[in-house]
């Protein structure tokens, strides 16, 4: 049983009697009156357990987008329900204004909406549905917690989409250029036209050349229907949190881009996100399934409080591809974490792929860096100098091995990877 506010007047209309008969017997007297008016209102009101609840929310919405719990309330009692109905959701689904007043004729229903606007990925699982049914005198209520399951998908947000368009008009630049002076692996021929002066003389079509009685040059383009692996790394790395939000967000920002253009671009593309086992894996989709089923793989990649096995992703990736094909490795520029983990294996990729290694920058070692103004100060800027020069210094050693090291801003991340993504495509890299 649940009291009002009616309740605590009633209680209180009681004290002049017990002013002007100050004994106790007056006090219990007027207790005992309130307790019985509170047990036959209760006892009039209608069962909340009497309610058939079926809560509709739709399966999944990005990230700080809106979305609608239904309450589909239906009172199956022989009495009028009169009440209060909560759908209770985590506080990460953003649910606003999840309380509803409803008063219910016998046989008679209902809809509640509860607007949620989640503000974390992942599953958000709904609470129980509570019903609160006061009786005729508003003085006390019969309160009931009801399951009602349901499961709401919050997909990433994927804010980078806005840099989409602008790259993709910078693919088919790409794709319609006369001539791309490339030759090697990564490369398809695509025309044959008059030699000009700066051309390559290696691309000159000799045969061709004879039959026209002029010199003629093959032209190429980039090779299409290659494949794409983006590894996540999902190790503890990836739960430092920059700026607001965790690094791991960031990355699969960089993610979602990289594979919007390279499927656009013809491109094959695989995900998979890893620490000591498979968190995540996207494969063997393509079209416009991809990006769908990127966003629903992507959606419950939470970072593990663990070391990520690095020798582990090369035998995934050695599974995974047979040819030469791109690898994004979505990790961090840790200097330790490399040198132990990622350095001693990284040559067994390298050897086979283009491998290309994605970092988010924190802006927040140079503003310490940049700080002078005490000794304390003075302290934390050389600090974060000697961890810049250590990152510096790791990724030159990558890039010695073949490795193309992108770090960025979160923000920046995922165009500065599409930029890659496509400067090795106009190179015939890969």
């Amino acid at each position: 049983m649940a009291l009002t506010w009616r309740a605590a007047v009633l209680a209180a209309l009681g004290i002049p009697a017990v002013l002007v008969v100050p004994v106790p017997g007056t006090v219990l007297l007027w207790a005992l009156v309130v307790l019985v008016v509170c047990v036959l209102d209760a006892a009039l009101a209608a069962s909340p357990r009497e309610v058939a609840v079926v809560r509709r929310v739709p399966p999944s919405v990005r990230l700080g987008e809106p979305a609608a719990s239904d309450l589909e309330a239906t009172n199956v009692s022989s009495r009028r329900l009169r009440g209060l109905v909560r759908d209770a959701w985590p506080p990460s689904s953003g649910a606003i204004a999840p309380r509803h007043q409803v008063d219910l004729p016998p046989g008679d229903g209902r809809r509640l909406r509860t607007t949620l606007v989640p503000t974390r990925r992942g599953d958000a699982h709904a609470d129980r549905v509570t019903i609160r049914s006061i009786g005729p005198l508003g003085v006390a209520a019969r309160q009931a917690s009801i399951e009602v399951p349901a499961r709401l998908r919050v997909l990433p947000e994927f804010a980078s989409r806005r840099h989409l368009p602008s790259r993709l008009a910078r693919l088919r630049e790409l794709d319609g250029r006369a001539a791309v002076q490339v030759r090697g692996a990564g490369t398809e021929f695509d025309s044959l036209r008059e030699y000009v002066i700066g051309d390559d003389v290696r691309s000159i079509d000799w045969r061709a050349s004879a039959r026209r009685s002029d010199v003629v040059v093959r032209t190429w383009r980039p090779e299409r229907d290659r494949r794409v692996l983006v590894v996540l790394d999902t190790g503890r790395t990836s739960a430092v949190r920059v700026l607001d939000a965790p690094r791991i967000d960031a990355s699969i920002e960089a993610a979602l881009l990289l594979a919007a253009l390279a499927t656009r671009a013809g491109d094959r593309v695989e995900l998979l996100a890893y620490d000591r086992r498979v968190r995540a894996r996207v494969a063997g989709t393509g079209g416009p399934r991809l990006m769908p089923a990127l966003a629903d793989a992507l959606a419950t990649a939470h970072p593990e409080l663990i070391e990520t096995d690095w020798a582990g992703v090369v035998s995934q990736v050695r599974e995974r591809l047979s040819q030469r094909a791109l690898v994004v490795l979505l990790t961090a520029l840790d200097p330790a974490v490399v040198e132990q983990g990622l350095l001693p294996v990284v040559d067994q990729l390298t050897s086979r792929h283009q491998v290309v290694l994605a970092s988010v920058a924190d802006p927040e070692l140079h503003e310490l860096s940049r700080q002078r103004g005490s000794a304390a100060e003075v302290f934390d800027a050389a600090a974060a100098e000697r961890v810049g020069l250590e990152r510096a210094a790791v990724a030159v050693r990558l890039r010695q091995r073949g490795v193309e090291v992108v770090e960025a801003l979160p923000d920046d991340l995922a165009p500065r990877l599409a930029d890659t993504y496509l400067a090795l495509k106009a190179a015939g890299r890969l």
